[in-house]
């Protein structure tokens, strides 16, 4: 083969390999661009509490906060997502959480609930990792980070003085037995395994757990080309036959039972 031939060979790779590289780059640009395929609503369609006047948020909406301003934290939501959520706990009895991690959320929730409000949380017991049941479809970034957020036994709500309203559960959400919970819940926290098995396992339960007029939240909807990717999927399959809404400024997704 002559010098000639070689590098016209070279040519015609170096060609192919930039329309490869040019077309990859407009298909990252497209998932940025659309990074939310749901439609958007703000807070106030969760509930009134969110009603806004001319200063701003109003005093309704005032609760007993934990920031975490730049920190990052294990499993952590954000400063305006910790905020919604407690707030949203001031018109719940019955709650239910996948995936406790530190405690947080559950604090706010027990923090901010009424007297006689129930909290179930349910994390992984911590001698079961080796017994996580994966599938396949599932993404193993998302399943590494189950595990990593599944390592507290005790947690931020501990031996406060609302921690008689938690009910802790240590157990496998697809083997959670959630059939005393029935249409008795308020208000429904998905935040565990972001596996795509787990979402649509943990999913199946809290429709059934939700009572008329509860609302259901999931966690991490932010794109499918970051670690969350399953959680991205599985909300846009699932928005074909339901009516979900991304909220603005946050990686939440409602959706609101009717009464």
């Amino acid at each position: 083969m002559d010098t000639l031939t070689i590098m016209i060979l070279l040519l015609s790779l170096s060609i192919i390999l930039i329309l490869i590289l040019f077309y990859k780059y407009n298909k990252y640009k497209k998932l940025h661009k659309n990074k939310y395929f749901l439609p958007q609503v703000s807070a106030s369609f969760l509930s009134p509490l969110f009603e806004v006047n001319e200063y701003g948020p109003m005093i309704k909406s005032e609760v007993s906060f934990i920031g975490r301003g730049d920190l990052i934290v294990p499993g952590g939501t954000s400063d305006e997502e910790a905020w919604i959520l407690a707030v949203l706990a001031k018109e719940a009895k019955t709650m239910f959480e996948f995936g406790t991690c530190t405690g947080k959320t559950t604090y706010l929730w027990a923090k901010n609930s009424a007297v006689d409000a129930k909290i179930h949380t349910l994390t992984l017991p911590p001698d079961y990792f080796e017994k996580y049941s994966k599938t396949d479809k599932d993404d193993s970034i998302a399943i590494r980070n189950a595990l990593s957020e599944s390592a507290f036994s005790k947690f931020l709500y501990s031996e406060t003085d609302v921690a008689y309203k938690v009910n802790q559960i240590f157990s496998d959400s697809k083997t959670f037995d959630e059939s005393s919970l029935h249409n008795k819940c308020d208000l429904i926290f998905i935040d565990g395994s972001h596996a795509y098995s787990y979402i649509e396992s943990d999913s199946e339960k809290a429709f059934k757990m939700l009572k008329k007029g509860g609302i259901i939240l999931w966690h991490d909807y932010d794109g499918v080309y970051r670690n969350n990717k399953d959680v991205y999927s599985y909300l846009n399959k699932l928005s074909q036959k339901l009516s979900l809404y991304h909220v603005k400024g946050t990686t939440f997704v409602v959706f609101k039972k009717e009464n």
